[in-house]
Formats: structure tokens, C-alpha cells, sequence
């Protein structure tokens, strides 16, 4: 008789996934979107290398936050809320809620562009409609539990990866050019800026903060020892497979803004590329890459809702329920789309205004997950701790040169 045991590791193996299947939407929202095709249709190839570097980044940092959650059982915000003082408590919640409704916002404009897009509805009806479903999914993951919220966002991660994805196989990218645009270069003030918001819309701050409170929910109860290891082993495939995932739409938008928009004009908006796109690629693949763009905001604007929560509830110790908080975080985003900004300027301005907080994320967690005191045996590594360490240099460093740039112009 076959012995079962190796089929029941696996499945449990296969059970310990998904947290960071969440955490990815985030590095998949209508922010990317406006990011990945702004610079594959003004610059080419150019800034591929910071989508890559990006990425590879995100797979450090994301699993230290799943690692921090599953060995101290609190998430990123409760560790910080109980190592600062009051005021310093505060004051970073307040960047933190900043950067958390500049995520919203751009959520909300990309259901309502693509609502626009595939049906015609006016964006501020498309913003409402983005709110209302968005308070489904998270009635979904009130009601019915985590897992069960897992499997819609997967499902909704798996749409939008045939979404942006279908365009390729119509369009015929350079190898050469590619390979180019692995080698580190910007052109111009105006790459740095882009490539800023490429950062930003891919080193997510809320999904830092959000994954460790998933993993902290999923497996804190995970004993020290030969059962912790094989959570935090299962959680590298998680954190690897959700990434590569991600990375690979991310890239996919820009390779396909590269091939198709580069040097076309008003391709210079969300809107506009689509068209260029359904004129070039035809209008099966325009409506998918509507589609794709839809799941992408309905999808993340739930996790954002939820990481907003877990950040006042962590720093604060204030809890709200998620459904009222989702009608409050409405409406800064519904109040923009009402007065007709250019969306697709909002979308890459909030990816900027993301980019700043993610170093309040990244430097607090490469620190609390070097501490033994607090991680024990599970501390980082010293090659590990060296890598997030310029990880963490990295973000801070383009930052400082995106407020230079902004402020000289």
C-alpha cells in the first residue's frame, strides 16, 4: 500500500499559500498600469531594469514582512506602535494614512477608467460602482474568512494577468532592445521621476504592512522549530511564485507599451492607450486590457482598505470596521474624479507620493527582523540583512533625488 503521508505534506504544503497572493495585488494596481505604460510609451525599453530591480526587491521585502508577522505574531504597525511614543506613533500614522489614501485613489480611478472604457460610465459613476463592489469583496472577507477572500483575489490576480498579458502575444518586442533596457541608465530628469513612480508603484508600502498581518493571521500559531521552518519555507515559494506572478504582468505592460506605443501619440493616458491598443492589436485585446484593468482596481482596492485598517488598528489600537472605513476612504477619491482632474496624472502622481513612504516601511522592518531580542532564532541572516540593508539605501536614495529634481524643477 502507498504510504499517504508524502501526499498529505504536500496538500498542507499547497494550504500554507496564498497570503502573499493578497499582498501581490497591490504590485498589480491601476498605479502600475499608468507607471509601466507611461514609461514604456515615452522611454522604450529604458526602464525595464527598474522594473526587474524592483521586483527582486519586493521578494525580499515582502517576505520579511510575512516573516516578521509568522515569528513575533504581530504585524508590522503593532510592532512599531509598541516600540514609539505617543507622538512619534502619531506622526507616523500620519504619513502612513497619507500613503494609504493616495493608494486608494489610485484603486478607485482604475475601476472607474475601466468601467469608462468598457461601458461608457462617467468616471465619477464609475468610482461609486468601484466602491460598491469593492464593499462586497470585503463583505466577503468578513463573512465567509480569510481563505475563501484569498481565492476571489487570486481569482481576480489571475483576470488581470490575461488581461495585460493577451496583448503580447500579438505584438513582436525587440530581444536586443530588451536586453538593453536591463542595463541601469536613466535619460533625463523626467526617467528619474518615472522611474520614482515605477518604485513606487511596485514596492509597495501598504502591502509591507498588510502581509505581515495576513501571515500573523495564517500562521503565528506555527510552533518554534521544525514547524516554524516549514511555514517559512512554504512562505518563500508563496512570497517567489505571488512575485514572479506580478513581476511578470508589470513587465509585460511595459513591453507591450514599448512594441506598440512608443512614438504614437496620445498614448500619453490610460485612455488613450487603450485605444492605440485596440487599433493596433485589435478590439478583443483593447476590452481585455479593460478587463484586466478593472479586476486590477476592484481587486486592490479591498487590500488597500484592508492594510489601512490593520495601520490604524496597529498604531492607534483604534479599530474600525472595514466596511465603514471603505465609505470614508471613498470619498477623497470620489471628490477628484467629481472636479475632472486627468486621471491618468493622478494615478502617477499617487505612485510618487508612494514612493516617499516606502522607506517608513522598508528601514523599520529590515531593522526589527535583524533584532534577535525580538526574532530569536529566526533573525535575519547576515547575508540577508546586508542585502535589505541596500535595498533599504537604494529607496531612500532615489527618493531624496525625486525631491531634488521636483523642487529644482
Amino acid at each position: 500500500m502507498t504510504d499517504p503521508r508524502p501526499e498529505r505534506r504536500r496538500a498542507g504544503g499547497l494550504a500554507l499559500l496564498g497570503p502573499a497572493f493578497v499582498a501581490a495585488i497591490a504590485y498589480v494596481d491601476p498605479g502600475n498600469v499608468a507607471a509601466n505604460l507611461t514609461a514604456g510609451a515615452r522611454y522604450g525599453y529604458l526602464l525595464l531594469w527598474v522594473l526587474v530591480a524592483a521586483n527582486a526587491s519586493a521578494v525580499v521585502v515582502q517576505y520579511l514582512s510575512a516573516k516578521l508577522g509568522i515569528v513575533t505574531g504581530r504585524s508590522l504597525p503593532e510592532v512599531l506602535g509598541a516600540h514609539m511614543r505617543r507622538p512619534a506613533r502619531l506622526l507616523f500614522w500620519a504619513q502612513a494614512e497619507v500613503v494609504a489614501a493616495a493608494t486608494d485613489v489610485a484603486e478607485v480611478i482604475g475601476g472607474a477608467l475601466a468601467l469608462h472604457l468598457l461601458f461608457g460610465l462617467p468616471l465619477f459613476v464609475g468610482g461609486v460602482v468601484t466602491g460598491i463592489v469593492s464593499v462586497v469583496v470585503l463583505a466577503v472577507q468578513s463573512r465567509r474568512g480569510a481563505r475563501t477572500f484569498e481565492v476571489v483575489v487570486s481569482g481576480m490576480l489571475a483576470v488581470l494577468t490575461v488581461g495585460f498579458c493577451a496583448g503580447l502575444v500579438f505584438t513582436d518586442p525587440s530581444p536586443s532592445a530588451m536586453l538593453a533596457g536591463l542595463v541601469p541608465r536613466f535619460e533625463g530628469s523626467g526617467s528619474v521621476v518615472l522611474a520614482a513612480s515605477m518604485l513606487g508603484a511596485t514596492v509597495m508600502p501598504h502591502a509591507v504592512y498588510l502581509h505581515s498581518a495576513l501571515s500573523r493571521d495564517r500562521h503565528a500559531a506555527a510552533a518554534p522549530g521544525t514547524e516554524r521552518r516549514r511555514v517559512l519555507r512554504a512562505t518563500r515559494w508563496d512570497v517567489g511564485l505571488a512575485l514572479v506572478v506580478a513581476g511578470g504582468v508589470n513587465v509585460a505592460m511595459l513591453v507591450l507599451a514599448a512594441a506598440t506605443l512608443q512614438g504614437v501619440g496620445g498614448t500619453d493616458t490610460i485612455a488613450g492607450a487603450q485605444r492605440a491598443i485596440t487599433a493596433h492589436l485589435g478590439p478583443v485585446v483593447g476590452v481585455l486590457f479593460a478587463v484586466g484593468l478593472l479586476a486590477s482596481g476592484l481587486a486592490s482596492t479591498s487590500v488597500g482598505c484592508m492594510a489601512g485598517a490593520e495601520i490604524m488598528r496597529g498604531l492607534l489600537h483604534v479599530r474600525i470596521p472595514l466596511l465603514l472605513r471603505r465609505l470614508l476612504t471613498l470619498v477623497p477619491a470620489l471628490a477628484l474624479l467629481a472636479v475632472a482632474v486627468d486621471p491618468t496624472v493622478l494615478l502617477v502622481v499617487s505612485q510618487v507620493v508612494l514612493s516617499f513612504g516606502i522607506a517608513f516601511a522598508v528601514v523599520p522592518l529590515v531593522a526589527y527582523t535583524s533584532r534577535r531580542s525580538l526574532m530569536g532564532p529566526d533573525v535575519n541572516a547576515i547575508g540577508t540583512r546586508v542585502l535589505a540593508s541596500v535595498i533599504a539605501v537604494v529607496i531612500v536614495a532615489l527618493n531624496v533625488a525625486l525631491i531634488w529634481l521636483t523642487l529644482h524643477g
